[in-house]
């Protein structure tokens, strides 16, 4: 079986940024932290009932929305219940995403001292007339503290998340964002173009935004600068410090497993090889979620939140999570993860070799720089 990690969704924010497209939702009368913790434990044993036999995971994540909206005593009873139900590795690596605007120096202390190892803050930007067009709440003050506070709670394991391609933004204000994260020293930057996705303010009401080249010589500028400080590109928008990157991405793109819990959690676990690799998707909305309630018998394939990934899909499946990953895969990767033979591959595998769009050295195969541009490209020739 390949590694299993947790992913836990906390679907409030203090508003709705223009831009996101993630499933979050604006506090307005408080957040039900009690019925939450709840449900979210509640969710845990029904997805347990579809291992097919006890798993020790290795990453848990907290994503949101804000997860660092909740209290330390709501989190301390989560990752108490969760240890109750889960095996744990000894190193798991435990992530909390964080507002800049949510920081208060106890509190992360007191993160810090349930076990979470790992904070990944969403700055976007350090330019102030930036933040206010995403419609951050936080200023570039506020996020300089919050790394601050981090560092001073014990936080040594740190992502900052920022963006590129802004409405507006020059070349060297990219690079000028870039220069400042790099100055606090974070052991991760996730460093990804803003796009307008669909149900999305900006999508509805485009801002103006910088042309595609214009776009790319500021991405290829601040991927030099990145490499120059010592954060390698491990995938298409994650930079590291050697021994830093994150062990729960990395496990996605690998095509690994993962419990979700939480309103809109999605997760992927491997029952048998090929024909029951399934996905599970959870309601939306938190209203919704918190009233689901559980037949006392275990989940079924035939369940509307459980649904087996057809085996003609697998190919584009994986292809779509590991070709992201700057080091590929190897083809015994490919037979291991879906218990498919290599030529299921074919004939879109040759067809990218021979186009240049894949490379292929020490027996693993990844995008050449002409591929990253054309990921999609590559992707539709292994639909089937």
């Amino acid at each position: 079986m390949p590694p299993i990690s947790l992913y836990i969704h906390f679907p409030w924010c203090i508003q709705k940024c223009p831009y996101c497209d993630f499933n979050s939702h604006a506090v307005k009368a408080g957040i039900p932290e009690h019925d939450y913790v709840d449900a979210l434990l509640k969710d845990l044993r029904n997805d347990l009932s579809l291992l097919t036999a006890p798993r020790t995971v290795s990453s848990i994540f907290m994503g949101g929305g804000t997860p660092s909206l909740f209290s330390p005593e709501a989190l301390d009873r989560l990752l108490a219940g969760i240890g109750q139900l889960l095996s744990l590795s000894e190193d798991c690596e435990i992530t909390l995403e964080a507002n800049p605007g949510t920081f208060e120096s106890a509190k992360f202390r007191e993160f810090r001292a349930l076990g979470i190892n790992r904070l990944s803050i969403g700055i976007q930007s350090f330019d102030d007339r930036h933040l206010k067009k995403l419609g951050r709440v936080h200023s570039a003050a506020e996020a300089i503290k919050a790394v601050e506070i981090a560092a001073n709670a014990g936080f040594d394991n740190l992502n900052l998340d920022l963006m590129f391609g802004l409405p507006e933004q020059t070349e060297a204000e990219a690079i000028g964002d870039i220069q400042s994260a790099i100055a606090l020293n974070p052991t991760h930057i996730s460093f990804y173009q803003l796009t307008l996705e669909p149900n999305t303010y900006f999508y509805k009401f485009p801002p103006k935004l910088p042309e595609d080249e214009a776009i790319f010589a500021a991405q290829k500028a601040c991927q030099q600068l990145l490499a120059e400080h010592g954060y390698r590109q491990y995938e298409i928008s994650a930079y590291a410090k050697v021994g830093f990157q994150s062990r729960h991405n990395r496990n996605y793109w690998q095509f690994g497993d993962y419990l979700g819990i939480g309103a809109g959690a999605h997760g992927k676990i491997t029952r048998a090889l090929p024909h029951d690799i399934v996905r599970t998707a959870k309601p939306k909305s938190p209203e919704q979620y918190l009233k689901q309630t559980y037949p006392s018998a275990s989940l079924r394939i035939s369940s509307p939140s459980v649904e087996a990934i057809p085996v003609e899909q697998l190919p584009v499946e994986f292809a779509m999570n590991h070709l992201r990953l700057t080091n590929g895969f190897s083809l015994a990767d490919y037979q291991r993860l879906t218990g498919l033979s290599p030529d299921t591959l074919e004939p879109a595998l040759t067809q990218c070799l021979e186009q240049g769009l894949l490379v292929k050295q020490q027996q693993r195969i990844f995008c050449s720089d002409k591929g990253w541009d054309f990921l999609d490209v590559i992707l539709e020739k292994f639909i089937r």
